[in-house]
């Protein structure tokens, strides 16, 4: 008989992973029906909640705050452990003492994008309106409203002018959005990985995860929270898709090869065979444990909208004209997600708006995860840039 494994059901329970989403282990920022989020969508998002963390003090002049802005499955657990998995935080690899994005010297900032899951408001939120889970009802949000919902946060923390913000992938994008929103705010960014808009073969990825996530007969057409269920099985499948590309054909064959799975012959089966399979199905179902289908639903495609140069009349450099920021662009050779021909094209538009701008391709064969990853190469461009900046900045020399 030909056998077939399913994707095991998460450990966690459906009600530890909603206490997060209203009542997250994080600082919140509440605003109220006074301070409401005008969104792309033409509504506005009132009340709304954002939840975040800190590292570091902010030093006397408020100068010397960076913002970190999350990818797409990230959050604003980054170098603390995560409340849910007990995993570490998320970029310990770039934020910590010594390290480039060092708490002994900047007062680092990173916040749970609206539309998430891990305590800032999105449709796994409760309704105040109605006291049940938002769902598909909850109004579809673009990069743009993410970076006004950040901005809000920043006015609350005092803060003017932020020193650095930094971020990868959907990160990156956030980055740059700020750049062209709030060009003044804005003293130096790091756009990793990312891109100025999203290319149709990304939209075409993400709608492959978003239909696997609704075909799951759990869903429920976005009301599975009503139920007391979860579409997980859906929503692995969507994250095994998405994990693939964040890789490299050469980073999967040096890792996993065509070897076996704990066997030495084929089952001649549909269970996993291969060490790659095992992988893909434990990245799914570790996934789950932590995360929202209908958030996924929504992040990306607040992914999908996002377009600078659209909103300036399809020229790009009209976007960051007479921009005074410090700009560093860093893509990876074997990122297939975000090519490094779209960090090319960001640099000639700031180049030709007369923007402060660096740009470094680094090699590597780890993909688009690269900007998580240990990294040293991507590690000195960061904290030279970083200093360089701070130099110009009036920072005090030391650390970090």
């Amino acid at each position: 008989m030909v056998g077939v494994k399913s994707i095991p059901s998460p450990a966690i329970s459906a009600d530890d992973r909603s206490h997060e989403v209203d009542h997250p282990s994080s600082l919140i920022a509440h605003f109220g029906t006074e301070q409401p989020l005008p969104l792309d969508c033409g509504v506005d998002l009132t009340p709304f909640q954002i939840a975040y963390q800190t590292y570091g003090e902010l030093n006397a002049d408020r100068s010397n705050a960076i913002l970190i802005c999350h990818a797409l499955t990230g959050d604003q657990h980054v170098a603390n452990v995560h409340p849910v998995t007990g995993k570490p935080g998320w970029w310990e690899t770039l934020v910590g003492p010594g390290r480039p994005l060092d708490p002994d010297r900047y007062f680092i900032i990173c916040s749970n994008v609206i539309g998430g899951c891990m305590g800032s408001t999105g449709p796994a939120s409760i309704n105040p309106a109605t006291g049940k889970v938002w769902g598909l009802k909850f109004p579809v949000i673009t990069i743009p409203d993410m970076v006004r919902a950040q901005a809000m946060l920043i006015d609350r923390l005092g803060i003017d002018t932020l020193f650095a913000v930094v971020g990868g992938s959907m990160g990156g994008m956030q980055v740059l959005q700020w750049t062209a929103a709030y060009p003044e705010r804005v003293f130096s960014a790091l756009a990793i990985a990312c891109s100025t808009r999203h290319s149709a073969q990304n939209i075409a990825f993400h709608e492959l995860g978003r239909q696997a996530v609704m075909a799951d007969p759990d869903w429920h057409n976005g009301g599975y929270a009503d139920r007391g269920i979860h579409p997980h099985r859906g929503l692995a499948v969507a994250r095994m898709a998405a994990h693939i590309t964040y890789l490299s054909d050469a980073a999967l064959h040096r890792k996993f090869g065509r070897r076996m799975q704990d066997r030495d012959l084929p089952t001649f089966s549909f269970d996993a065979d291969f060490q790659v399979e095992s992988y893909l199905r434990y990245q799914g179902s570790s996934f789950v444990e932590r995360f929202d289908a209908n958030a996924y639903l929504y992040l990306t495609r607040a992914m999908d909208y996002f377009d600078i140069a659209a909103d300036h009349g399809g020229v790009l450099a009209k976007a960051f004209a007479g921009i005074k920021t410090r700009f560093c662009v860093v893509s990876f050779t074997s990122d297939w997600l975000f090519p490094t021909s779209e960090s090319r094209a960001l640099v000639h538009a700031l180049n030709a708006s007369s923007a402060r701008v660096s740009f470094a391709e680094i090699e590597t064969d780890r993909g688009h995860d690269a900007f998580l990853l240990d990294v040293p190469e991507f590690f000195d461009i960061s904290r030279a840039f970083l200093q360089s900046a701070g130099k110009a900045r009036g920072l005090n020399s030391g650390g970090g």
